[in-house]
């Protein structure tokens, strides 16, 4: 059984406190705040810096070589701060520490907890100890799979106006360059009851936008369905949960990410064409537009079978915008296959993109591939899709001048003080000036006066300001 390591004494009457920071998806996002519920259960307060922490937490990301690398820095800072305050705890915990285990306990003597995807809800656990003990300075490696544990994705901070709900964990589709199966596991879904709950506890605590996360959304369910006597191929139990979520009393948006295009079936279609909840907004990772580089990949579909999805989806909802996730310079990519991937990408029209330069990471098939695309290249290519991308963004949001949209308020502008932002149901982040009054989760008629690339700026409709 593995042993835990103790909080550093502080007196009596004063908590300790603990500095948590995140590197990486917005699934890593959830789990650090689910980690904050469970260790603030245990009278720890979030502390405003790491000097100021007695605890140290970092929940880290594999999915690319660079987000590794900002953690190894890090913790190699951290020394002199451990040597400073005898007794800190630092622990790592995630997708990092899943895939390198022992080896970044043996690198960083001063780290005393490694903890991996499946035991993150065992973190108050291995952090409880009597102080002078064994267990209090042993160096702790916790990175054992599981399914335990899935109910503590449930945790929130109550009162945000959007809010993440994880409905799985892990990934089946083992995609050649990508290390989450590894990391995160086999596919498990939580159950539609625990989801649903989940949403009712958020909604009356004031939740609006409800933001379901899985690695593979679109595969929700599926393994458990799979295992059951007269198993529909043609259902989608993750279209029923979109229904069953938007349903709840007080939500106002639905949004998701990230599904698989192999299972957006018509099922799937049907529900967000139905469930007028469900936001205008779809994030469908393509990766490549060319079908010889996505059998590399192992995607599992071909670039007329994405662009099929993309088009049913905006038949079923006209209004809809897409963005999505592309890898350059993949093992092999040639000038004309890349050429395939920004055709595609017009095709789709997408204006908002995450384009990656292909690094090898350890431990997936792909990795066995020779990385032969020069680096210089892959900036090219990555340069030339940013710049498409931003020529469709600044035409596609200079149609909205001069038309009215609904925003969902979220709060004062991060740039302006005296303006506060908001998002569309197309996701587009909308700046005004806020009618007396307004308060965050508030749901605002704009009509929109300029736009960049990025932003939609509007004034509040006469009907909405009370004028």
């Amino acid at each position: 059984m593995t042993s835990s390591v103790s909080i550093p004494n502080r007196s009596a009457a004063e908590p300790r406190r603990y500095f948590l920071r995140t590197y990486g998806c917005q699934m890593n996002e959830r789990d650090s705040e689910a980690v904050a519920c469970l260790l603030e259960a245990q009278g720890l307060l979030p502390a405003a810096s790491e000097e100021e922490a007695d605890v140290l937490l970092y929940n880290t990301c594999s999915v690319r070589d660079q987000a590794e690398r900002k953690v190894l820095g890090k913790l190699g800072l951290l020394k002199r701060l451990a040597q400073r305050k005898p007794g800190l705890v630092i622990a790592v915990f995630g997708c990092m520490a899943q895939r390198l285990g022992k080896e970044l306990a043996a690198a960083f003597p001063h780290v005393q907890l490694v903890v991996g995807t499946d035991q993150i809800h065992r973190l108050p656990e291995l952090l409880r100890a009597p102080a002078g003990s064994a267990a209090a300075t042993a160096q702790q490696v916790a990175v054992d799979r599981g399914t335990d544990g899935l109910e503590f994705m449930g945790l929130h901070h109550p009162g945000q106006t959007s809010a993440y709900i994880a409905i799985m964990r892990g990934c089946d589709q083992r995609c050649t360059y990508c290390i989450v199966p590894e990391v995160r596991g086999p596919e498990h879904s939580r159950s539609p009851a625990d989801i649903v709950a989940e949403t009712e506890r958020l909604a009356a605590a004031g939740t609006r936008e409800i933001f379901l996360l899985g690695q593979n959304v679109t595969a929700y369910g599926l393994a458990e369905a799979r295992r059951q006597p007269g198993y529909d191929r043609n259902a989608s139990p993750f279209g029923e949960l979109l229904r069953a979520v938007a349903a709840v009393p007080g939500v106002a948006r639905v949004r998701f990410t990230s599904p698989h295009p192999r299972h957006m079936n018509a099922a799937f279609v049907a529900a967000v064409a139905e469930t007028p909840r469900v936001c205008d907004s779809f994030h469908i990772p393509m990766q490549s537009g060319a079908d010889r580089i996505l059998e590399l990949m192992h995607r599992g579909y071909t670039a007329a079978e994405y662009l099929d999805r993309v088009a049913a989806l905006r038949q079923a909802r006209p209004a809809a915008t897409f963005s999505t996730d592309i890898i350059v310079g993949f093992p092999g990519e040639t000038e004309a296959e890349f050429d395939l991937t920004r055709a595609a990408m017009e095709t789709a029209g997408f204006d908002n993109a995450f384009i990656f330069r292909y690094s090898p990471r350890p431990g997936t098939r792909a990795a066995a591939m020779p990385d032969d695309v020069p680096d210089a290249v892959k900036m090219a290519r990555l340069k030339l899709l940013l710049d498409d991308v931003k020529r469709r963004a600044e035409r596609h949001n200079r149609g909205y001048v001069g038309r009215t949209v609904e925003v969902l308020v979220e709060g004062v502008s991060a740039r302006n003080a005296e303006r506060w932002s908001g998002r569309t149901s197309c996701n587009k982040v909308a700046v005004f000036t806020p009618p007396p009054g307004c308060q965050p989760g508030t749901l605002l008629t704009l009509r929109i006066t300029r736009t960049t690339a990025q932003t939609l700026f509007g004034a509040v409709t006469p009907e909405e300001s009370g004028a």
